[in-house]
């Protein structure tokens, strides 16, 4: 529908057209609790036209028709990813989908995934998703939302929320509704006049077919021979693909285009124009800009620790790409630190500075070569080679928590009162106790507290051995209960001594 068809502010001005577009919806949360499975359902069951053989070729976003209306979904790998195109200031997405697991609720990838949301200024809704599971608390889910500042409608908020189900497909017409809902009062235009324009989405290099390029168009039309560049490249599209990898002569507003015809590869992220001229085309790009970005080397503080990397890659846009991802990754507890970025495959070189400098080697759809696995065999150190970026990620993750320290948390559960000694051996005494807080538990530790003088003082610890209510063995009891309590520690419990009970837990390092 065209909303304003001609917007003029004076006599004989050029009319600018604006028009109602799809909406660009990015799919971010934590890595295990169905982005993926959500869009695939989508896809699947909404993609028009679809082929006997289905779509050819993944791009890296698809557009869906529903109720006559239509949507296109970025389906990057994930929050790091989206955050890899907004660092470079690229407009990517128009509505953001947050999605929360039902039976697991807000980890640190879903607080990552709300921070990339505020700083775009996007509106979002939430999808509790894993809801056909048998064990579920969609209540805990909405209780951890508000403690990181989203407040759901369902608890007198602004975000709107759905519960739905990836497997079994529950909710998920409500969610496409919701989405066409705000691109409607969000008033999502576009104009579509003038040369178009748009974002870098996805890029590779192609064996047979050259540079390739997956953009999305926010405004204009993009046809076949325009000439277009980014900050980094130019050149003329020779071949232009639908999502589905169909040859078509023209682009508009919102859809996602495969273009061949770059003089190299784009950076994921960038801002793309068409030009009138491959002279004008040349000026655009910055190239200032690209010899003078500098690599992801994080300032170390004393006392951090260090993951040292070494990062190879296929091509230019997917070692920009990593970087990008990587440098979003939390590192207040770890620094991460490049030591090397390169495209070309796994060699003898990065074997040898990964051996001197404890480096963890990390390769991006590359080989490693004859030399270097030779070298890597016989030292017994290991190359990591990935073909899908969100894997990637979460293999630095693993490293860095794995790198960082593990912690003993202590975990208070409550108090007993001594009421009488039965009786008392070496290090081991039977303790009547009353329990005057919380719980306590069979195996776990105590600190004996007495007053000395006017003050209450940690006279020794120890432990429950054994619990008894009646002369029947118990492994908890709750306030109100009496008991006897098998004592073992370093200090003799007298009556009138409070026990203090805890236990100890180790927990790993956590970014």
């Amino acid at each position: 529908m065209l909303l304003s068809a001609a917007m003029s502010q004076k006599s004989g001005e050029k009319q600018i057209n604006i028009q109602q577009k799809p909406p660009v919806v990015v799919v971010l949360g934590h890595v295990d609790h169905g982005k993926s499975s959500i869009l695939d359902y989508i896809r699947e069951s909404n993609i028009v036209e679809k082929e006997a053989g289905g779509i050819t070729q993944h791009i890296g976003a698809y557009g869906i028709e529903y109720n006559a209306k239509k949507i296109t979904f970025i389906d990057t790998p994930g929050h790091e990813a989206f955050g890899a195109m907004r660092a470079r200031g690229a407009k990517v997405a128009d509505i953001a989908i947050l999605v929360v697991a039902a039976d697991d609720g807000v980890k640190n990838q879903t607080k990552e995934a709300i921070k990339h949301i505020n700083k775009a200024k996007l509106p979002f809704i939430v999808a509790i998703n894993k809801m056909d599971l048998p064990i579920i608390d969609v209540e805990k889910v909405k209780r951890e939302l508000l403690q990181n500042d989203v407040k759901i409608e369902s608890m007198g908020g602004e975000v709107p929320s759905v519960e739905v189900s990836a497997k079994t497909g529950k909710n998920i017409d409500d969610l496409l509704e919701l989405i066409l809902l705000i691109a409607e009062m969000e008033g999502i235009k576009g104009v579509i006049d003038g040369p178009a324009e748009g974002v870098v989405i996805e890029t590779r290099m192609d064996p047979q077919r050259g540079s390739t390029a997956t953009l999305l168009i926010r405004g204009g039309v993009l046809k076949k021979d325009d000439i277009v560049a980014t900050p980094s490249t130019f050149g003329k599209v020779k071949v232009l693909e639908d999502f589905k990898g169909g040859p078509i002569d023209e682009a508009g507003l919102s859809a996602p285009v495969t273009v061949i015809g770059f003089d190299s590869v784009p950076r994921i992220g960038e801002n793309w124009k068409c030009f009138t001229s491959a002279k004008s085309a040349k000026e655009y790009i910055d190239k200032e800009k690209i010899n003078k970005e500098p690599k992801i080397i994080s300032t170390i503080e004393p006392g951090k620790k260090v993951l040292n990397l070494i990062l190879k890659a296929d091509v230019l846009g997917s070692l920009e790409a990593v970087e990008g991802v990587l440098s979003d990754l939390p590192q207040e507890n770890i620094v991460l630190r490049i030591l090397k970025s390169e495209v070309g495959e796994i060699n003898e070189s990065d074997v040898r500075l990964g051996i001197s400098s404890n480096a963890k080697i990390i390769g991006f759809r590359v080989k490693t070569n004859k030399l270097a696995d030779s070298l890597i065999t016989r030292e017994k150190i290991k190359a990591m080679n990935f073909e899908v970026i969100y894997e990637l990620v979460q293999k630095i993750r693993q490293l860095m928590e794995k790198s960082l320290e593990a912690k003993t948390v202590r975990n208070d559960l409550g108090k007993a009162k001594a009421l009488a000694i039965f009786r008392t051996e070496k290090n081991r005494q039977i303790v009547g106790a009353k329990i005057i807080e919380g719980e306590i538990k069979k195996g776990a530790l105590i600190e004996v507290q007495r007053i000395v003088g006017e003050e209450e003082q940690i006279i020794g610890k120890g432990k429950i051995v054994n619990l008894q209510i009646n002369e029947k063995n118990v492994d908890k009891l709750a306030k109100g209960g009496q008991c006897g309590i098998l004592y073992e520690g370093d200090a003799k419990v007298q009556e009138g001594d409070i026990l203090i009970v805890y236990q100890k837990e180790t927990k790993k390092g956590d970014l």
